[in-house]
């Protein structure tokens, strides 16, 4: 854990900690309790607490001694600034960077996915007025919720940054446009078709951001010559909406890819700005569309492994703080699971831990009284299984609340009209 909390990045963390100095509940034990409970067995708060204590006093035991109350733990971290949350998340994203190194490339791209998932938090007074609450179809209204919108490495499965926002009126677009500047240099953005639109392809693009979007018929393109959409493979495309068209907003110019897969019957198409065919080819592109199921496996661990599918905290400022510390704990948890893992033989495929066997191994070393030096061998073996995959990923397990899957209708592709072309081009010269 010292490898990526280190004491340059608690350094940066007491700069902005603005609260009085030496409490009983100081910075270091606050955040490593935090994190701890998130990695605890129990059936309650108060539970994981003792857990997480305990084990703090024993790997520190020359720190002074936090408070032993749980009910004076929630005191102080309601009072915890969230903005130092938010240096410790940017301080865990350049130690990812200097561990990992070489390994965040693939191909000459770091793939990392786009997507959003929905929280349930308890239905106490405060969250509901604050939060909101949504009637589906009549019915009483869902528990209040909050948005999480993750961009998880497509190699490593580690979550690189997020989001929250209100589960009711949060917009995964938005999201994704805030954290564009926390983006690494040569980015790839994988993201289903949730992520249709020109403004937020217009952002990444000003923001020199690569990009590879699922197209759904909300997306319609033009060409300069007529094609035939039944025999499309790729090809250069242009995305023009129709507000755009009578205020001369420029078009955006991209590659259309048409991936048809053999298994499930189903056409992909991924739209991207990098044109260079040689560079990211049709293979190359359905398969880094293949591991954006890699952002539904990150929310499953999370969810499920973790026990994140409800929030437990009952005020609006410490939901802020339970959603940030275990986004923040499972980050450090996939961390130490694929700094075990070997290095791939080959760059097409991945060598991926175990969240629950990194987790099983570090609630057994909770439970003994001196650490076993054999910790990291034992972490390397805690690989997710390899097996080749013979049924879609689509859950056939009937959830209340949950819409059937359909996948989208492919985009509209017209020719130019003649009475465009002279804006169109007027349009391409500004840009």
């Amino acid at each position: 854990m010292r490898e990526f909390l280190t004491p340059q990045v608690f350094r940066q963390v007491r700069k902005i900690d603005t609260r009085r100095r030496r409490p009983r509940w100081d910075t270091h034990p606050l955040i490593w309790v935090t994190l701890l409970m998130v990695w605890s067995a129990g059936d309650s708060l108060p539970e994981r607490f003792e857990v997480a204590r305990g084990v703090y006093i024993a790997c520190c035991p020359k720190r002074r001694r936090p408070g032993q109350s749980f009910s004076g733990f929630e005191k102080a971290l309601g009072k915890l600034p969230m903005p130092l949350l938010r240096v410790l998340g940017a301080g865990l994203r350049t130690r990812i960077e200097q561990v990992f190194g070489d390994r965040l490339f693939c191909r000459g791209f770091i793939p990392l996915g786009c997507d959003g998932t929905r929280l349930e938090c308890p239905r106490s007074e405060e969250l509901e007025g604050r939060l909101g609450t949504v009637s589906r179809g009549g019915k009483l209204p869902d528990a209040p919720s909050v948005w999480n919108t993750s961009i998880v490495h497509l190699t490593l499965g580690i979550p690189w940054c997020w989001r929250f926002g209100r589960g009711s009126k949060a917009s995964e677009r938005k999201h994704l446009r805030q954290m564009i500047p926390l983006l690494p240099k040569q980015a790839l953005i994988v993201a289903d078709a949730g992520f249709v639109g020109y403004d937020i392809t217009r952002a990444l693009l000003d923001a020199n951001v690569q990009f590879l979007i699922r197209m759904s018929c909300n997306a319609t393109f033009f060409t300069e010559k007529k094609r035939d959409v039944n025999t499309w493979r790729e090809g250069a495309v242009y995305l023009w909406p129709h507000r755009l068209q009578r205020s001369s907003g420029k078009p955006i110019r991209g590659r259309l890819i048409r991936v048809i897969s053999r298994k499930q019957k189903d056409t992909v198409w991924l739209f991207t700005n990098v044109e260079d065919s040689n560079r990211l080819d049709i293979p190359l592109a359905s398969q880094f569309y293949r591991w954006r199921w890699e952002n539904e496996g990150f929310f499953r661990t999370y969810k499920h492994t973790l026990k994140k599918l409800k929030l437990e905290c009952r005020t609006v400022r410490l939901i802020h703080r339970e959603a940030e510390v275990s986004m923040l704990a499972t980050q450090l948890l996939l961390c130490q699971g694929a700094w075990a893992m070997p290095t791939p033989e080959s760059a097409n495929k991945r060598m991926l831990c175990s969240p629950r066997g990194v987790l099983l191994l570090i609630r057994a070393e909770f439970s003994r009284d001196e650490f076993r030096s054999n910790y990291s061998i034992r972490l390397s073996e805690a690989r997710r299984d390899q097996r080749c995959r013979t049924s879609p990923k689509q859950h056939r397990r009937i959830f209340p609340g949950r819409r059937p899957h359909k996948p989208p209708e492919p985009p509209t592709i017209l020719k130019l009209p003649d009475d465009l072309k002279p804006r169109f081009y007027k349009c391409l010269k500004a840009a």
